[in-house]
Protein backbone atom coordinates (compact mmCIF):
# COMPACT_ATOMS: atom_id res chain seq x y z
CA UNK A 1 0.00 0.00 0.00
CA UNK A 2 2.25 2.43 1.24
CA UNK A 3 5.61 1.61 -0.77
CA UNK A 4 7.87 4.14 -2.21
CA UNK A 5 6.96 5.54 -5.59
CA UNK A 6 9.44 5.16 -8.39
CA UNK A 7 10.18 1.37 -7.72
CA UNK A 8 10.05 -0.96 -10.57
CA UNK A 9 8.53 -4.59 -9.87
CA UNK A 10 8.10 -7.13 -12.71
CA UNK A 11 4.65 -9.21 -13.30
CA UNK A 12 5.32 -11.89 -10.75
CA UNK A 13 6.43 -9.53 -7.35
CA UNK A 14 3.42 -6.79 -8.64
CA UNK A 15 0.79 -9.99 -8.20
CA UNK A 16 2.58 -11.13 -4.67
CA UNK A 17 2.38 -7.92 -3.96
CA UNK A 18 -1.74 -7.35 -4.56
CA UNK A 19 -2.50 -11.01 -2.77
CA UNK A 20 -0.11 -9.64 0.30
CA UNK A 21 -2.57 -6.32 0.68
CA UNK A 22 -5.53 -8.57 -0.08
CA UNK A 23 -4.64 -10.96 2.68
CA UNK A 24 -3.99 -7.54 5.12
CA UNK A 25 -7.07 -6.27 4.37
CA UNK A 26 -8.90 -9.63 5.90
CA UNK A 27 -6.90 -9.89 8.36
CA UNK A 28 -4.83 -12.79 7.44
CA UNK A 29 -1.32 -11.08 7.49
CA UNK A 30 0.13 -8.28 9.84
CA UNK A 31 -0.70 -4.88 8.56
CA UNK A 32 2.79 -3.03 7.06
CA UNK A 33 4.62 -0.97 9.47
CA UNK A 34 6.12 2.55 8.49
CA UNK A 35 9.44 4.53 9.53
CA UNK A 36 8.63 4.90 13.40
CA UNK A 37 7.07 1.42 13.57
CA UNK A 38 3.60 2.44 13.77
CA UNK A 39 1.01 0.09 11.90
CA UNK A 40 -0.34 1.56 8.33
CA UNK A 41 -4.66 0.86 7.92
CA UNK A 42 -4.20 -1.75 4.50
CA UNK A 43 -7.89 0.00 4.27
CA UNK A 44 -6.23 3.66 3.52
CA UNK A 45 -6.66 3.81 -0.41
CA UNK A 46 -3.45 3.48 -2.19
CA UNK A 47 -3.81 7.52 -3.87
CA UNK A 48 -3.52 8.39 -0.03
CA UNK A 49 -1.06 5.94 0.80
CA UNK A 50 1.42 6.38 -2.37
CA UNK A 51 3.79 9.05 -1.55
CA UNK A 52 4.42 11.37 -3.85
CA UNK A 53 8.14 10.56 -6.14
CA UNK A 54 10.16 13.93 -5.37
CA UNK A 55 9.97 13.08 -1.82
CA UNK A 56 12.32 9.56 -2.46
CA UNK A 57 10.81 7.90 0.48
CA UNK A 58 12.97 4.64 0.69
CA UNK A 59 10.31 2.77 2.99
CA UNK A 60 6.71 2.97 3.78
CA UNK A 61 5.50 5.87 5.12
CA UNK A 62 2.65 8.56 5.77
CA UNK A 63 4.37 11.34 6.54
CA UNK A 64 3.65 12.98 3.58
CA UNK A 65 0.00 12.82 4.68
CA UNK A 66 0.77 14.72 8.49
CA UNK A 67 1.45 18.75 8.57
CA UNK A 68 5.27 19.10 8.69
CA UNK A 69 6.68 20.66 11.54
CA UNK A 70 8.25 24.05 11.12
CA UNK A 71 9.60 26.77 13.60
CA UNK A 72 6.35 28.57 15.61
CA UNK A 73 8.35 31.75 16.43
CA UNK A 74 9.30 32.69 12.85
CA UNK A 75 6.58 35.02 12.80
CA UNK A 76 7.14 36.91 15.81
CA UNK A 77 10.83 37.67 14.50
CA UNK A 78 11.42 40.01 11.34
CA UNK A 79 13.73 43.13 10.87
CA UNK A 80 14.44 45.77 13.48
CA UNK A 81 14.02 48.55 11.52
CA UNK A 82 16.20 51.52 11.81
CA UNK A 83 17.42 50.22 14.36
CA UNK A 84 21.50 51.35 14.82
CA UNK A 85 24.09 49.54 16.87
CA UNK A 86 27.47 51.37 16.87
CA UNK A 87 28.28 55.10 15.97
CA UNK A 88 32.15 56.16 15.30
CA UNK A 89 33.92 59.54 15.95
CA UNK A 90 35.85 59.51 12.90
CA UNK A 91 36.21 58.30 9.47
CA UNK A 92 37.33 54.37 8.79
CA UNK A 93 38.47 52.70 6.05
CA UNK A 94 35.93 51.44 3.72
CA UNK A 95 33.04 53.02 5.20
CA UNK A 96 30.80 55.50 3.04
CA UNK A 97 32.43 57.87 2.01
CA UNK A 98 28.95 59.87 2.19
CA UNK A 99 27.75 59.68 6.17
CA UNK A 100 30.72 57.53 6.98
CA UNK A 101 28.59 54.28 8.02
CA UNK A 102 30.73 50.78 7.85
CA UNK A 103 27.30 48.48 7.11
CA UNK A 104 26.81 50.22 3.34
CA UNK A 105 28.92 51.56 0.43
CA UNK A 106 28.42 55.08 -1.03
CA UNK A 107 26.03 53.81 -3.96
CA UNK A 108 24.00 51.84 -1.43
CA UNK A 109 23.75 55.28 0.87
CA UNK A 110 20.45 56.37 1.86
CA UNK A 111 21.38 59.63 3.11
CA UNK A 112 21.16 63.03 1.36
CA UNK A 113 24.21 63.25 -0.66
CA UNK A 114 26.65 66.07 1.11
CA UNK A 115 28.18 68.65 -0.56
CA UNK A 116 31.90 67.44 1.10
CA UNK A 117 31.19 63.69 2.29
CA UNK A 118 32.37 62.33 5.68
CA UNK A 119 35.29 60.63 4.30
CA UNK A 120 36.85 64.46 4.14
CA UNK A 121 35.15 66.13 6.81
CA UNK A 122 35.83 63.70 9.75
CA UNK A 123 32.47 64.78 11.07
CA UNK A 124 28.98 64.07 11.73
CA UNK A 125 29.76 59.92 11.16
CA UNK A 126 26.42 58.19 10.80
CA UNK A 127 25.80 55.30 12.74
CA UNK A 128 26.07 51.62 11.88
CA UNK A 129 23.11 49.75 10.62
CA UNK A 130 21.56 46.55 12.30
CA UNK A 131 22.07 43.89 9.48
CA UNK A 132 19.55 40.81 10.15
CA UNK A 133 19.48 37.39 8.69
CA UNK A 134 16.33 34.98 9.01
CA UNK A 135 16.37 31.25 7.82
CA UNK A 136 12.74 31.16 6.81
CA UNK A 137 10.46 27.92 5.88
CA UNK A 138 8.65 27.66 2.87
CA UNK A 139 5.20 29.05 4.33
CA UNK A 140 7.53 32.03 6.26
CA UNK A 141 8.76 33.00 2.69
CA UNK A 142 5.65 33.84 1.51
CA UNK A 143 4.00 35.23 4.68
CA UNK A 144 2.50 38.33 3.21
CA UNK A 145 1.55 39.85 6.80
CA UNK A 146 4.95 38.76 7.52
CA UNK A 147 6.42 41.59 9.95
CA UNK A 148 3.13 43.77 9.57
CA UNK A 149 2.18 45.42 13.05
CA UNK A 150 -0.88 44.92 13.99
CA UNK A 151 -0.81 48.29 16.03
CA UNK A 152 -0.37 50.10 13.14
CA UNK A 153 -4.28 49.44 12.22
CA UNK A 154 -5.41 51.79 15.19
CA UNK A 155 -4.30 54.60 13.17
CA UNK A 156 -6.99 53.53 10.33
CA UNK A 157 -9.62 52.59 12.74
CA UNK A 158 -9.33 56.19 13.97
CA UNK A 159 -9.46 57.81 10.65
CA UNK A 160 -12.60 56.45 9.77
CA UNK A 161 -14.45 57.11 13.32
CA UNK A 162 -13.21 60.66 12.80
CA UNK A 163 -14.86 60.81 9.33
CA UNK A 164 -18.36 59.36 10.91
CA UNK A 165 -18.20 61.51 13.73
CA UNK A 166 -17.54 64.71 11.39
CA UNK A 167 -20.92 63.13 9.19
CA UNK A 168 -23.09 63.01 12.18
CA UNK A 169 -21.74 66.65 13.17
CA UNK A 170 -22.68 67.49 9.96
CA UNK A 171 -26.07 66.18 9.60
CA UNK A 172 -27.01 67.48 12.71
CA UNK A 173 -26.12 71.04 11.96
CA UNK A 174 -28.09 70.60 9.03
CA UNK A 175 -31.26 69.29 11.02
CA UNK A 176 -30.83 72.10 13.09
CA UNK A 177 -30.61 74.97 10.39
CA UNK A 178 -33.43 74.05 8.71
CA UNK A 179 -35.85 73.09 11.87
CA UNK A 180 -34.41 77.27 12.23
CA UNK A 181 -35.50 78.27 8.62
CA UNK A 182 -38.84 76.85 9.78
CA UNK A 183 -39.11 78.55 13.32
CA UNK A 184 -38.31 82.10 10.94
CA UNK A 185 -40.62 82.01 8.07
CA UNK A 186 -43.35 79.70 9.31
CA UNK A 187 -45.51 81.24 6.05
CA UNK A 188 -43.18 80.67 3.27
CA UNK A 189 -43.24 77.32 3.16
CA UNK A 190 -44.04 77.46 -0.56
CA UNK A 191 -40.84 79.19 -1.34
CA UNK A 192 -38.79 76.94 0.54
CA UNK A 193 -39.91 73.97 -0.92
CA UNK A 194 -37.61 73.77 -3.77
CA UNK A 195 -34.69 74.16 -1.28
CA UNK A 196 -36.02 71.89 0.82
CA UNK A 197 -36.17 69.33 -1.65
CA UNK A 198 -32.68 69.73 -2.93
CA UNK A 199 -31.21 69.51 0.89
CA UNK A 200 -33.37 66.19 1.31
CA UNK A 201 -31.21 65.02 -1.74
CA UNK A 202 -27.78 66.08 -0.74
CA UNK A 203 -29.15 64.24 3.12
CA UNK A 204 -29.86 60.84 0.87
CA UNK A 205 -26.50 60.91 -0.63
CA UNK A 206 -24.87 61.94 3.03
CA UNK A 207 -26.41 58.73 4.35
CA UNK A 208 -25.57 56.15 1.91
CA UNK A 209 -22.62 54.00 2.60
CA UNK A 210 -20.78 52.47 -0.03
CA UNK A 211 -19.53 50.19 2.34
CA UNK A 212 -23.28 48.73 3.83
CA UNK A 213 -25.13 48.20 0.48
CA UNK A 214 -27.84 46.32 0.94
CA UNK A 215 -27.67 42.57 -0.60
CA UNK A 216 -31.05 42.90 -2.17
CA UNK A 217 -29.27 45.25 -4.90
CA UNK A 218 -26.36 42.48 -5.86
CA UNK A 219 -26.72 41.04 -8.83
CA UNK A 220 -27.91 37.60 -9.03
CA UNK A 221 -25.09 35.66 -10.86
CA UNK A 222 -23.52 36.49 -7.36
CA UNK A 223 -25.89 35.42 -4.89
CA UNK A 224 -24.73 32.66 -2.84
CA UNK A 225 -26.85 29.44 -2.14
CA UNK A 226 -26.35 25.93 -0.69
CA UNK A 227 -26.37 22.57 -2.74
CA UNK A 228 -28.39 19.88 -1.46
CA UNK A 229 -28.04 16.02 -2.71
CA UNK A 230 -25.54 16.89 -5.68
CA UNK A 231 -23.74 14.45 -7.15
CA UNK A 232 -20.68 16.28 -5.69
CA UNK A 233 -21.66 14.71 -2.30
CA UNK A 234 -23.07 15.73 1.04
CA UNK A 235 -25.65 18.57 1.28
CA UNK A 236 -23.41 21.21 3.01
CA UNK A 237 -21.04 23.39 1.16
CA UNK A 238 -22.17 26.93 -1.07
CA UNK A 239 -22.01 27.40 -4.81
CA UNK A 240 -22.05 30.91 -7.14
CA UNK A 241 -25.04 30.86 -9.52
CA UNK A 242 -23.16 31.86 -12.38
CA UNK A 243 -25.79 30.74 -15.40
CA UNK A 244 -27.09 33.69 -17.22
CA UNK A 245 -30.63 33.27 -17.09
CA UNK A 246 -31.25 34.73 -21.07
CA UNK A 247 -29.28 31.37 -21.93
CA UNK A 248 -31.86 28.80 -23.11
CA UNK A 249 -31.74 25.44 -21.27
CA UNK A 250 -29.90 22.83 -22.91
CA UNK A 251 -33.23 20.80 -22.15
CA UNK A 252 -35.43 23.17 -24.07
CA UNK A 253 -33.32 23.75 -27.16
CA UNK A 254 -35.39 20.31 -28.48
CA UNK A 255 -38.72 19.48 -27.15
CA UNK A 256 -39.15 16.73 -29.15
CA UNK A 257 -39.21 13.15 -27.03
CA UNK A 258 -36.72 11.54 -29.15
CA UNK A 259 -33.96 13.89 -29.07
CA UNK A 260 -30.56 13.72 -27.17
CA UNK A 261 -31.37 12.59 -23.56
CA UNK A 262 -31.33 14.81 -20.21
CA UNK A 263 -30.32 13.47 -17.44
CA UNK A 264 -31.70 15.90 -14.85
CA UNK A 265 -29.77 14.04 -11.64
CA UNK A 266 -26.12 15.10 -13.38
CA UNK A 267 -27.57 17.74 -15.77
CA UNK A 268 -25.70 16.19 -18.46
CA UNK A 269 -27.14 15.82 -22.39
CA UNK A 270 -24.29 13.85 -24.05
CA UNK A 271 -25.92 13.57 -27.29
CA UNK A 272 -26.16 16.84 -29.72
CA UNK A 273 -30.15 18.41 -29.46
CA UNK A 274 -29.78 19.87 -32.93
CA UNK A 275 -27.97 17.44 -35.27
CA UNK A 276 -29.23 18.67 -38.68
CA UNK A 277 -28.51 22.48 -37.49
CA UNK A 278 -25.97 24.55 -38.69
CA UNK A 279 -23.22 24.41 -36.53
CA UNK A 280 -21.88 27.87 -37.53
CA UNK A 281 -25.00 29.29 -35.47
CA UNK A 282 -25.71 26.55 -32.45
CA UNK A 283 -23.80 27.47 -29.09
CA UNK A 284 -24.29 24.04 -27.90
CA UNK A 285 -23.70 20.64 -29.72
CA UNK A 286 -23.51 18.43 -26.44
CA UNK A 287 -21.34 17.28 -23.11
CA UNK A 288 -19.38 14.98 -25.75
CA UNK A 289 -18.08 17.57 -28.37
CA UNK A 290 -16.35 18.99 -25.29
CA UNK A 291 -14.72 15.69 -24.11
CA UNK A 292 -13.54 14.98 -27.51
CA UNK A 293 -12.08 17.99 -28.21
CA UNK A 294 -9.19 20.21 -26.91
CA UNK A 295 -6.90 19.25 -24.13
CA UNK A 296 -9.71 16.61 -23.03
CA UNK A 297 -8.17 14.22 -25.21
CA UNK A 298 -4.70 14.92 -24.11
CA UNK A 299 -5.50 14.46 -20.31
CA UNK A 300 -7.68 10.94 -21.14
CA UNK A 301 -4.67 9.68 -23.34
CA UNK A 302 -2.57 10.56 -20.13
CA UNK A 303 -5.17 8.23 -17.84
CA UNK A 304 -4.75 5.28 -20.49
CA UNK A 305 -0.85 5.54 -20.24
CA UNK A 306 -1.35 5.39 -16.03
CA UNK A 307 -3.63 2.61 -16.30
CA UNK A 308 -1.49 0.32 -18.92
CA UNK A 309 1.55 1.31 -16.93
CA UNK A 310 0.45 -0.02 -13.83
CA UNK A 311 -1.25 -2.94 -15.49
CA UNK A 312 2.40 -3.80 -16.39
CA UNK A 313 3.97 -3.54 -12.96
CA UNK A 314 4.74 0.50 -12.70
CA UNK A 315 4.10 1.92 -9.54
CA UNK A 316 2.00 4.72 -11.09
CA UNK A 317 -1.47 6.14 -9.70
CA UNK A 318 -2.58 9.53 -12.19
CA UNK A 319 -4.44 10.56 -8.64
CA UNK A 320 -1.75 9.79 -6.11
CA UNK A 321 1.37 10.95 -8.36
CA UNK A 322 -0.35 13.08 -10.81
CA UNK A 323 3.14 14.81 -11.47
CA UNK A 324 4.84 11.36 -11.95
CA UNK A 325 2.30 10.47 -14.05
CA UNK A 326 2.97 13.22 -16.13
CA UNK A 327 6.65 13.51 -16.25
CA UNK A 328 6.38 9.12 -17.56
CA UNK A 329 4.10 9.81 -20.45
CA UNK A 330 6.63 13.00 -21.37
CA UNK A 331 9.34 10.55 -21.44
CA UNK A 332 7.51 7.75 -23.22
CA UNK A 333 6.24 10.46 -26.01
CA UNK A 334 9.97 11.56 -26.09
CA UNK A 335 11.26 7.86 -26.46
CA UNK A 336 8.51 6.86 -29.55
CA UNK A 337 9.36 9.82 -31.09
CA UNK A 338 12.80 9.19 -30.97
CA UNK A 339 12.37 5.30 -31.78
CA UNK A 340 10.13 6.13 -34.93
CA UNK A 341 12.66 8.62 -36.09
CA UNK A 342 15.48 6.43 -36.19
CA UNK A 343 13.09 3.66 -37.79
CA UNK A 344 12.49 6.56 -40.23
CA UNK A 345 16.49 7.42 -40.67
CA UNK A 346 17.05 3.58 -41.11
CA UNK A 347 14.30 3.17 -44.33
CA UNK A 348 15.32 5.99 -45.88
CA UNK A 349 19.29 5.22 -45.37
CA UNK A 350 18.71 1.64 -46.72
CA UNK A 351 15.84 2.64 -49.59
CA UNK A 352 16.73 6.06 -50.35
CA UNK A 353 13.73 9.05 -50.76
CA UNK A 354 12.32 9.29 -53.78
CA UNK A 355 10.07 12.44 -52.63
CA UNK A 356 13.71 14.40 -51.81
CA UNK A 357 13.84 17.71 -53.09
CA UNK A 358 17.35 17.37 -54.09
CA UNK A 359 17.72 17.83 -58.06
CA UNK A 360 19.02 15.00 -60.26
CA UNK A 361 22.04 14.70 -61.77
CA UNK A 362 21.90 16.27 -65.29
CA UNK A 363 23.00 12.82 -66.67
CA UNK A 364 20.16 11.37 -64.73
CA UNK A 365 17.67 13.67 -66.11
CA UNK A 366 18.88 13.53 -69.89
CA UNK A 367 18.16 9.81 -69.85
CA UNK A 368 20.86 7.10 -69.87
CA UNK A 369 21.57 4.31 -72.52
CA UNK A 370 23.22 1.08 -72.55
CA UNK A 371 25.15 1.89 -75.60
CA UNK A 372 29.08 1.56 -75.61
CA UNK A 373 31.87 4.47 -76.94
CA UNK A 374 35.04 4.68 -77.12
CA UNK A 375 37.97 7.30 -77.39
CA UNK A 376 41.39 7.57 -78.18
CA UNK A 377 44.17 9.63 -75.71
CA UNK A 378 42.97 12.68 -78.28
CA UNK A 379 39.80 12.19 -77.22
CA UNK A 380 38.16 11.44 -81.39
CA UNK A 381 35.52 8.89 -81.58
CA UNK A 382 36.81 5.68 -82.45
CA UNK A 383 33.56 3.16 -81.82
CA UNK A 384 30.21 4.42 -81.53
CA UNK A 385 28.29 7.48 -81.96
CA UNK A 386 28.53 10.71 -79.20
CA UNK A 387 25.55 11.63 -77.98
CA UNK A 388 23.23 13.97 -79.63
CA UNK A 389 22.80 17.49 -77.67
CA UNK A 390 19.20 18.67 -78.20
CA UNK A 391 18.93 21.27 -80.61
CA UNK A 392 16.32 24.13 -81.04
CA UNK A 393 15.16 25.04 -85.00
CA UNK A 394 16.51 28.60 -84.08
CA UNK A 395 20.16 29.59 -84.56
CA UNK A 396 22.10 29.96 -81.12
CA UNK A 397 24.73 31.85 -80.36
CA UNK A 398 25.56 33.43 -84.09
CA UNK A 399 27.13 36.76 -84.12
CA UNK A 400 26.68 38.60 -87.49
CA UNK A 401 27.85 42.51 -88.49
CA UNK A 402 31.20 42.17 -85.77
CA UNK A 403 28.15 42.04 -82.72
CA UNK A 404 29.25 40.41 -79.49
CA UNK A 405 25.69 40.05 -78.55
CA UNK A 406 22.84 38.58 -80.14
CA UNK A 407 19.77 40.32 -80.75
CA UNK A 408 17.47 40.85 -78.33
CA UNK A 409 19.75 40.86 -75.25
CA UNK A 410 19.20 45.11 -75.03
CA UNK A 411 15.97 46.48 -74.03
CA UNK A 412 15.25 49.59 -73.72
CA UNK A 413 11.90 52.12 -74.56
CA UNK A 414 10.16 49.10 -75.82
CA UNK A 415 12.52 48.21 -78.23
CA UNK A 416 14.95 45.12 -78.55
CA UNK A 417 18.47 45.69 -79.76
CA UNK A 418 22.11 44.56 -79.16
CA UNK A 419 23.49 45.03 -75.79
CA UNK A 420 27.13 45.78 -77.20
CA UNK A 421 26.35 48.89 -78.46
CA UNK A 422 22.91 49.19 -77.96
CA UNK A 423 21.54 49.78 -81.43
CA UNK A 424 17.68 48.85 -81.83
CA UNK A 425 18.59 48.70 -85.45
CA UNK A 426 18.34 44.78 -86.61
CA UNK A 427 21.43 43.67 -88.90
CA UNK A 428 23.22 46.90 -87.99
CA UNK A 429 27.04 47.46 -88.23
CA UNK A 430 28.44 46.95 -84.36
CA UNK A 431 29.94 49.85 -83.39
CA UNK A 432 31.14 49.27 -80.49
CA UNK A 433 31.48 51.33 -76.90
CA UNK A 434 32.31 54.33 -78.96
CA UNK A 435 28.70 54.02 -81.01
CA UNK A 436 26.80 53.66 -77.14
CA UNK A 437 28.43 56.73 -76.30
CA UNK A 438 27.64 58.74 -78.87
CA UNK A 439 24.26 57.56 -79.41
CA UNK A 440 24.12 58.52 -75.11
CA UNK A 441 25.42 62.13 -75.40
CA UNK A 442 23.05 62.73 -78.65
CA UNK A 443 20.28 61.83 -76.11
CA UNK A 444 21.51 63.99 -73.64
CA UNK A 445 22.32 66.69 -76.08
CA UNK A 446 18.74 66.51 -77.38
CA UNK A 447 17.30 66.70 -73.96
CA UNK A 448 19.75 70.02 -73.05
CA UNK A 449 17.82 71.63 -76.10
CA UNK A 450 14.34 70.43 -74.95
CA UNK A 451 15.23 72.23 -71.64
CA UNK A 452 16.81 75.30 -73.03
CA UNK A 453 13.84 75.84 -75.35
CA UNK A 454 11.27 75.13 -72.30
CA UNK A 455 12.89 77.79 -70.39
CA UNK A 456 13.10 80.50 -73.57
CA UNK A 457 9.31 79.22 -74.04
CA UNK A 458 10.33 78.25 -77.72
CA UNK A 459 8.31 75.62 -77.54
CA UNK A 460 5.53 75.16 -80.89
CA UNK A 461 1.93 75.66 -80.19
CA UNK A 462 0.05 72.10 -79.39
CA UNK A 463 -1.30 70.96 -83.01
CA UNK A 464 -5.19 70.49 -82.22
CA UNK A 465 -5.65 66.28 -83.36
CA UNK A 466 -7.71 65.83 -85.74
CA UNK A 467 -9.53 62.28 -86.54
CA UNK A 468 -8.32 60.82 -89.71
CA UNK A 469 -10.74 59.04 -92.01
CA UNK A 470 -9.75 55.57 -92.51
CA UNK A 471 -10.67 54.85 -96.01
CA UNK A 472 -8.88 55.73 -99.50
CA UNK A 473 -4.71 56.25 -99.40
CA UNK A 474 -5.36 59.96 -100.53
CA UNK A 475 -6.67 61.96 -97.62
CA UNK A 476 -7.74 65.59 -98.36
CA UNK A 477 -6.49 68.16 -95.51
CA UNK A 478 -9.16 69.96 -95.31
CA UNK A 479 -11.39 66.91 -94.87
CA UNK A 480 -13.11 66.86 -91.16
CA UNK A 481 -15.73 64.17 -90.34
CA UNK A 482 -19.09 65.22 -89.22
CA UNK A 483 -19.75 63.47 -85.37
CA UNK A 484 -23.47 62.78 -85.83
CA UNK A 485 -23.26 62.17 -89.55
CA UNK A 486 -20.74 59.30 -89.01
CA UNK A 487 -22.85 57.90 -86.13
CA UNK A 488 -25.86 58.00 -88.09
CA UNK A 489 -23.66 56.40 -91.21
CA UNK A 490 -22.84 53.91 -88.53
CA UNK A 491 -26.87 52.72 -88.05
CA UNK A 492 -27.16 52.56 -91.86
CA UNK A 493 -24.26 50.21 -92.54
CA UNK A 494 -25.71 48.22 -89.78
CA UNK A 495 -28.80 47.89 -90.84
CA UNK A 496 -27.87 47.46 -94.36
CA UNK A 497 -25.71 44.30 -93.21
CA UNK A 498 -29.09 42.72 -91.23
CA UNK A 499 -30.70 42.64 -95.04
CA UNK A 500 -28.10 40.89 -96.36
CA UNK A 501 -27.83 38.25 -93.91
CA UNK A 502 -31.48 38.20 -94.01
CA UNK A 503 -33.87 38.94 -97.41
CA UNK A 504 -37.32 38.85 -95.67
CA UNK A 505 -36.39 42.36 -93.50
CA UNK A 506 -35.81 44.01 -96.97
CA UNK A 507 -38.52 46.01 -97.58
CA UNK A 508 -40.43 46.15 -100.88
CA UNK A 509 -40.49 49.26 -102.33
CA UNK A 510 -36.59 50.00 -101.78
CA UNK A 511 -35.44 53.98 -102.65
CA UNK A 512 -31.92 53.71 -103.60
CA UNK A 513 -29.38 56.49 -103.51
CA UNK A 514 -26.04 56.47 -105.27
CA UNK A 515 -24.41 59.46 -103.38
CA UNK A 516 -21.88 58.33 -101.03
CA UNK A 517 -20.67 61.00 -98.27
CA UNK A 518 -17.06 60.72 -96.58
CA UNK A 519 -18.88 59.51 -93.53
CA UNK A 520 -20.57 56.94 -95.03
CA UNK A 521 -17.30 55.81 -96.25
CA UNK A 522 -15.99 55.62 -93.53
CA UNK A 523 -18.70 53.62 -91.81
CA UNK A 524 -18.35 51.12 -94.60
CA UNK A 525 -14.44 50.67 -93.98
CA UNK A 526 -14.57 50.64 -89.95
CA UNK A 527 -17.81 47.75 -90.45
CA UNK A 528 -16.11 45.91 -93.29
CA UNK A 529 -14.75 42.65 -92.69
CA UNK A 530 -11.07 41.63 -92.98
CA UNK A 531 -10.42 37.77 -93.35
CA UNK A 532 -7.06 38.02 -92.97
CA UNK A 533 -7.78 39.61 -89.84
CA UNK A 534 -6.75 37.15 -86.79
CA UNK A 535 -9.71 38.83 -84.04
CA UNK A 536 -12.45 39.06 -86.81
CA UNK A 537 -14.27 36.99 -84.84
CA UNK A 538 -14.58 38.79 -81.73
CA UNK A 539 -15.70 41.68 -83.60
CA UNK A 540 -19.31 42.56 -83.41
Amino acid sequence: MATAAGSFKSREDHRKQMELEEARKAGLAPAELDEDGKEINPHIPQYMSSAPWYLKHERPSLKHQRKWKSDPNYTTSWYDRGAKIFQADKYRKGACENCGASTHDSKSCMDRPRKVGAKWTNTHIAPDEKIETFELDYDGKRDRWNGYDATSYSLVVERYESRDEARKKFLKEQQLKKLEEKNNNPNGEDKVSDVDEDEDEDEDDLRVDEAKVDESKQMDFAKVEKRVRTTGGGSTGTVRNLRIREDTAKYLLNLDVNSAHYDPKTRSMREDPLPDADPNEKFYGGDNRYRNSGQAMEFKELNIHAWEAFEKGQDIHMQAAPSQAELLYKNYQVIKDNLKSKTKDTVLEKYGNAANEEEFPRELLLGQSEREVEYDRAGRIIKGQDIALPRSKYEEDVYVNNHTTVWGSWWKDHQWGYRCCKQVTRNSYCTGTAGSEAAEAATDLMKANIARKEANGDMPAPVEEKRPATWGTDIPDDLVLDEKLLAEALKKEDGRKREERDERKRKYNVKWNDDVTAEDMEAYRMKKVHHDDPMKDFLN
